[in-house]
Order: C-alpha cells, then sequence, then structure tokens
C-alpha cells in the first residue's frame, strides 16, 4: 500500500490499497502508471495541477482506516497501556472486550501473541475484518465471557475494557503470571473505584490516571489550540500480581 500526501497547508492523507487503479480525490486524480514507477519522497502531480509526495504506508497510515463499529481506545492512552506494562516482541498479552480491535491491533503489531475475548458475534467480526486487514497473524479471537473463564495462563498483561472488570478478579489471577500487569479501561469513575476497591487485597494498585491530549494548529504564526479534540475517553487503573 501507498500513501499520498498534499502538499499543501491541508495537509491531506491518501491511503492507496490498489495500484492497479487510478486514484481519485478532491485535489484531482493520479494515474495508476505514475504511482506504480514512483519511489517514496517523490513528488506526483494530479491532473488539476495539485503536488502530493508519495510514500510506503507505515501500520499507523493501515491502521487509520480500520473499520470502526464500537468506540475503540484512542491512542493517546494504548501509549500509556504500552510503556506502564512494559510489554513488547516477547509478550504474550490478553485483551477482554475487543470492540473494534484497536487495542488489539496495537498489541498484535508489537507483541508475540495476543488473545481477544468478546461475548458479542459482531463485535468480533470487526475485529477479524481488522487484523485480517493489517496482515497481523498472530491475534487469537475467543469467544467467551472472561468473568467466568479464562483457559491461557502465564500472561504478561491483561487489558479488560467491560462493564464490570472485578467480576474477572479471580479468573484473571489464575491467567496472569507473577508480575505481570492488569489494566482496567473504564469509562465512569465509578466503575473504577469499584474496580480498584475490589483489586487491592490481592494486587498492587500502580496508579490511576486519565489522559487528556490538547493538539495545537500551528499554521504560520496563528498558533492555538484547535477548537475540537479529545476530551474524556477513558480512565486507566494499572495493577500488578505479587504473588
Amino acid at each position: 500500500m501507498k500513501i499520498l500526501y498534499t502538499k499543501n497547508k491541508k495537509n491531506k492523507k491518501y491511503l492507496i490499497k490498489d495500484t492497479e487503479k487510478d486514484y481519485h480525490s478532491q485535489y484531482g486524480l493520479i494515474k495508476s502508471e505514475d504511482i506504480k514507477k514512483s519511489n517514496p519522497g517523490d513528488i506526483l502531480t494530479s491532473n488539476i495541477n495539485e503536488k502530493f509526495t508519495i510514500l510506503d504506508a507505515g501500520f499507523l497510515d493501515k491502521y487509520f482506516k480500520i473499520k470502526r463499529g464500537p468506540q475503540i481506545i484512542p491512542l493517546k492512552d494504548i501509549g500509556s497501556i504500552i510503556t506502564m506494562t512494559g510489554i513488547n516482541k516477547n509478550s504474550i498479552v490478553l485483551e477482554a472486550g475487543g470492540g473494534s480491535g484497536g487495542l488489539t491491533c496495537i498489541l498484535g503489531h508489537l507483541c508475540k501473541k495476543v488473545y481477544s475475548y468478546d461475548i458479542r458475534d459482531d463485535f468480533q467480526e470487526i475485529v477479524k475484518k481488522n487484523i485480517e486487514f493489517l496482515g497481523l497473524k498472530n491475534v487469537k479471537i475467543k469467544k467467551g465471557s472472561i468473568y467466568e473463564n479464562i483457559k491461557e495462563r502465564e500472561i504478561d498483561m491483561i487489558s479488560l475494557d467491560c462493564p464490570e472488570p472485578w467480576k474477572a478478579i479471580n479468573t484473571v489471577n489464575d491467567a496472569l503470571k507473577i508480575g505481570g500487569y492488569i489494566v482496567s479501561y473504564s469509562p465512569t469513575i465509578i466503575q473504577t473505584a469499584d474496580m480498584v476497591n475490589n483489586m487491592i487485597d490481592n494486587f498492587l494498585h500502580l496508579k490511576t490516571i486519565e489522559i487528556i491530549e490538547r493538539e495545537w494548529e500551528v499554521i504560520d504564526r496563528k498558533v492555538r489550540p484547535k477548537s475540537v479534540g479529545i476530551g474524556h475517553s477513558g480512565f486507566l487503573s494499572f495493577f500488578r500480581k505479587l504473588s
């Protein structure tokens, strides 16, 4: 896949999935033959004289085009999940509540193996399409409630994006390795408080955080926060298994 960036102040980005076809956009047409013979960094000109820079599509370029259904965990929160738990290419991780597969796909890109549990067939179909689109081969989709059973063992990190995560204390305790991490993602502070209060007897509560992201607009001397941004998305609570 390829990416086209406009060279004007709009900074529009377009993902080209099929280089065998001409690409049409609001800034004109780019011929297939020009796309196929170009190299990363080349400038292509549309039929209305708009200039584009062409690049090979990276993982995030493709990720931003995944199918959406349920709300996904934003990248600002996923970044904290990765850094606070230290997961890496050797990690085996498990998530409950795959949703549209936003976190699933990032974990699949970074980790050795991902198990994704959900109770809804329609959500799992979206996740399957997204991991296929991104070419991820290390994600195992599993239908079931983690409140009742988790078959996997010696998991490095478990992410819980479900209505009552505290109900999974026993199952996640059995699945998680000693020293492993649990991350609970909840939209309300009441859910978050219930989770923390139910976990503190058996796990070390590391922290609970909320991340607010404010993007800035920088155009010449017009420098200010954007009018629309990501405010509240969810609360993240981090725990660690000590024994």
